[in-house]
């Protein structure tokens, strides 16, 4: 049995249908007696590398469509992220669009906006009386690509994808850790809350080796990254810890002191978990049989240094 086929005479349902697929917005520009003329639109789609062809559509209702249609070009402006109230205007039967709005020409002569994600200005290539609209095909004669991110339309909505997503919360903070040990003995620091630590830092774009390095020139020494020891994620904080094993020279640190590597030694270690990873690495140091932590603040497992991965 054959399925009845859609009804495609409801404009509002076709309407709605076409507004599932994400698109751009553009503000669509042209000169005409010398006065600038435009109109938003997301009917905007690329058409040819070689020669560079651009289309957009223009309703013929439009009181602006002998201007585009019968003129010499036209610009298409591709709005960004912050011209929503810009986009809006240039929808509404305003007598003067134009007004208060910053543009120049462009190098085929329509305007350009400012403050776009990027422009392409064209000479008129065809007029193609297409339905209730007019596609109007360009031929670019220059563009301009730019740094702002673009504004989006879905559904009837303006979506605004790079502010979105800089608003959104971020993965865990990462932070590495050195285990600065030497003769027997390891590194802490004021923790800044009346206890002790081992050296810490943020990891920046620069990487964890980079972190790592910094960390231990900030205490004058000479160290080796050495081995990873832990890895565990303390969810109160939203954070990642790295911690790596790094094997010093003997001498006189800047900031901070060596305390024997033991469980006394590392009693006033504010962190908890920071606490029983230096006991762990006491114990381990006595037997000369090391595993490395993987886990939580909490909970996890030893993965000694002759096991093989877990399954």
């Amino acid at each position: 049995m054959t399925a009845p086929a859609p009804h495609t005479r409801d404009p509002r349902a076709l309407r709605d249908a076409f507004g599932c697929f994400m698109t751009g917005v553009t503000i669509v520009t042209t000169v005409k007696d010398g006065q600038p003329l435009g109109f938003t639109a997301n009917s905007f789609s690329s058409v040819s590398m070689d020669p560079p062809l651009l289309l957009v559509s223009i309703a013929n209702r439009s009181a602006n469509l002998t201007a585009f249609a019968t003129g010499t070009g036209f610009a298409v402006n591709i709005l960004s992220e912050a011209q929503k109230d810009l986009s809006a205007r240039f929808a509404k039967p305003i007598e003067d669009r134009f007004a208060d709005v910053y543009w120049r020409k462009g190098p085929v002569g329509s305007p350009v906006l400012a403050g776009v994600s990027a422009w392409f200005d064209c000479t008129l290539e065809q007029a193609v009386p297409a339905g209730d609209h007019t596609i109007l095909i360009g031929r670019i004669g220059g563009f301009e690509a730019l740094a702002a991110p673009g504004l989006g339309y879905y559904r009837g909505a303006y979506v605004t994808p790079a502010a979105t997503a800089a608003a959104m919360p971020a993965g865990p903070e990462v932070i590495v850790s050195a285990v600065i040990e030497a003769e027997g003995q390891v590194l802490l620091v004021d923790d800044g809350r009346g206890g002790l630590s081992v050296p810490m830092a943020r990891v920046g774009r620069e990487g964890v080796q980079a972190a790592l390095a910094g960390l231990i020139a900030r205490h004058g020494l000479t160290a080796g990254a050495g081995s990873i020891y832990a890895v565990y994620e303390d969810a109160r904080l939203g954070t990642q810890h790295i911690a790596l094993r790094c094997p010093a020279e003997p001498g006189q640190p800047v900031g901070g002191a060596y305390v024997e590597l033991s469980r006394d030694g590392v009693a006033d270690v504010t962190d908890p978990a920071l606490r029983i990873m230096l006991e762990r690495l006491a114990d381990e140091a006595r037997v000369g049989a090391y595993g490395i932590y993987f886990g939580t603040q909490e909970t996890g497992r030893v993965q000694r240094l002759n096991e093989g991965p877990t399954p």
